[in-house]
């Protein structure tokens, strides 16, 4: 291929290899081995075509490798495409099209083997191709399959690619090529060591062929490029096993060889002196065995005695395909770093995972946090709210194509709705029950209930879709290792946005003041002329339209149904008895906790997400003991309950 490299290079640098304007000329001098090629020799008829520098070259090989180049009976070429008994001919250089009978010509058909080489040099070719996909498609062509060859006319062509992205792409692969077929050493070692701090699965595997080994077993000390020199009673079998494959030693009798061997010489009862009666014995077998052997009347038996020693006697090792060993020193300190890399990078996904489904946990819980922390009310409906707030996400949909202006729409709507909601049960239900914690309990778990069916006989038993806009599509792809998808990250924007405006609703505005004094102290409270009943109804409104807006943005990544309020119940009151009840900064630490222990033991269990939440209770059970009031403790009349 080296003409064929010669001439893409020249071209590069503007000067014409052939000054032909015609293609079927050079085909006619090379029509025998283009209408029969040879894997061995055909190479050099496709360097000429390659170096002609002709326009026309890339669609010839194209249609020679798809079978569609056809020869006529007087040895000129044409792409063509049979229709019945004639064929839809296409004239190599001037592009006129006719037909002609399909008897006057012979499809050109190159094996397996012709084809490959034809799409290597179309792949150089292609580099250079003005159409933007062409040289998309010929990159991608070089990553699936590397070779040698390829790498001067990807170097060739990076400085005069303009697509930025094609071009970074150009750059990459030519630097994985650099490390395993550039000539000179330190080229090599150069394109080795700029991959230390590749974390892409690509950069790791060019490495890994790199260090490729073979096991092998000699009698001295081995020549070449030695990665290791292995203990051979590691395994001892196995090892012998290697050395018999090697034909460096006999095979190991077994215990039917043995008994096989023993019967074939039972001699007036007895087997090499020993009598029948003793070969229920193994000991007693072996030494007949071994009498035998010691009588050349079969091969020695191959005793632990003997194996251990022919073990000791050779050499057992592994060696680098690669033969010098600096490529391979270079590639191991690679590695090495590499690995360090993508452990890091691992280590930042888990926590932006970790942190993510923590923003999830705290918008699912801030709204149960208030009501819990304020009234001392265990809302069980609290999970359905959220189920209340992605249905209304879902029904703004039906009327609002506009994904976008859907979103907006939904998150003020799914609070007035579940505020309201909110606001009526406390009201019809709540108020009536208050410091009654067991009938509480009951009264919003039947309340739970009756939403479920009624959101089933409203909306059905399928899961809804709650579609997100074009511009929340997709990933934050850093590296082949850390990614988080756009919406998670929407979520955890949204969670902190809902954290600053609850704190400043809280500290800097009179409902807050009056939240406040009721949580610590509702005595004293009333009698600043504070209506605790009020605040109380506000509040459970308030928690509740909190939990409607989580609703919609939970709805976003996940399935829209009935139930889907009973997926985050116990992560939200999990959260808010360890963060600590009624405190917002509580709530925070405590979906932080829960968020990054349950994304921790999934990462010692990667294969089992319910046996990491069934792990995760277990986890606050033990913490809840040794500390009840949670991480932040309430002040006032949480502290003297």
């Amino acid at each position: 291929m080296r003409s064929a490299l010669f001439a893409l290079i020249l071209m590069v640098c503007g000067v014409p290899a052939v000054k032909a304007e015609t293609l079927q000329p050079i085909l006619q001098t090379y029509a025998t081995e283009i209408a029969k090629p040879s894997r061995k020799t055909v190479g050099e008829t496709i360097d000429t075509i390659a170096a002609s520098g002709l326009p026309q070259v890339t669609a010839f090989l194209e249609q020679w490798s798809e079978k569609n180049i056809w020869q006529r009976t007087d040895g000129t070429f044409f792409v063509a495409t049979a229709a019945g008994d004639s064929l839809s001919l296409t004239d190599m250089d001037t592009q006129i099209k006719t037909t002609a009978p399909k008897s006057d010509f012979k499809q050109l058909k190159p094996n397996g083997g012709v084809r490959r080489l034809i799409a290597t040099a179309l792949v150089q070719f292609q580099l250079l191709d003005p159409d933007l996909t062409r040289r998309k498609t010929a990159v991608a062509s070089i990553a699936r399959r590397p070779e040698a060859a390829q790498l001067i006319p990807l170097m060739a062509s990076i400085d005069g690619e303009v697509d930025v992205v094609l071009k970074a792409r150009k750059i990459q692969l030519a630097n994985f090529l650099s490390a395993r077929f550039a000539t000179e050493t330190q080229d090599r070692i150069a394109a080795i060591n700029s991959l230390s701090a590749d974390t892409s699965v690509e950069a790791r595997a060019v490495l890994n062929q790199i260090l490729t080994t073979t096991t092998g077993v000699a009698g001295t000390a081995p020549q070449g490029n030695i990665a290791a020199i292995l203990d051979p009673m590691v395994a001892p079998d196995s090892s012998y096993g290697a050395l018999v494959e090697s034909k460096l030693a006999p095979p190991k009798q077994t215990v039917s060889d043995i008994k096989k061997v023993l019967e074939a010489n039972i001699i007036e009862g007895r087997i090499a002196g020993f009598p029948l009666a003793q070969m229920d014995d193994p000991l007693m077998r072996e030494a007949a065995y071994s009498a035998l052997a010691a009588q050349d009347s079969v091969p020695t038996l191959i005793t632990k005695e003997l194996r251990d020693a022919a073990l000791f006697s050779h050499v057992f090792y592994e060696i680098y395909a690669e033969p010098n060993a600096q490529i391979t020193a270079a590639a191991e300190v690679a590695r090495k770093s590499a690995d360090n890399h993508v452990t890091t990078a691992q280590f930042a996904d888990l926590t932006l995972d970790a942190l993510s489904l923590a923003s999830i946990f705290f918008l699912a819980a801030i709204g149960l946090a208030i009501t819990f922390g304020v009234m001392g009310v265990i809302n069980m409906a609290h999970g359905e709210f959220i189920m209340m707030g992605a249905y209304t996400g879902y029904v703004v949909q039906l009327f609002i194509p506009n994904y976008t202006v859907s979103i907006f729409v939904a998150l003020p709507l799914a609070f007035a709705v579940t505020f309201l909601a909110g606001v009526v049960m406390e009201r019809l239900v709540i108020r009536r029950l208050y410091h009654r914690p067991l009938e509480t309990l009951l009264a919003t778990f039947g309340v739970s209930i009756a939403l479920q069916q009624l959101a089933k006989n409203v909306f059905g038993t399928q899961a809804r879709p709650l579609t997100s806009p074009d511009w929340l599509a997709g990933a934050w792809i850093i590296n082949d290792v850390i990614q988080i998808s756009f919406i998670r990250i929407a979520i955890f924007i949204l969670a902190l946005l809902f954290l600053c405006l609850i704190i400043y609703i809280l500290k800097k505005t009179r409902l807050g003041l009056e939240v406040r004094a009721v949580t610590q102290n509702p005595g004293m409270a009333s009698s600043m002329g504070i209506n605790p009943d009020r605040i109380n109804m506000m509040t459970f409104g308030l928690g509740s339209g909190i939990a409607g807006i989580a609703g919609v943005a939970i709805g976003l990544y996940a399935k829209v149904t009935s139930e889907m309020g009973s997926d985050y119940i116990v992560q939200s009151f999990m959260t808010v008895v360890v963060g600590g009840v009624g405190n917002v900064w509580g709530t925070l630490a405590g979906a932080a906790m829960i968020g990054f222990g349950q994304k921790g033991i999934e990462w010692l269990n990667p294969s089992n997400t319910l046996a990491a939440q069934t792990y995760m209770i277990l986890f606050v059970i033990l913490f809840i003991q040794f500390r009840p009031k949670g991480i932040v403790a309430l002040k006032g009349r949480a502290a003297g309950d």
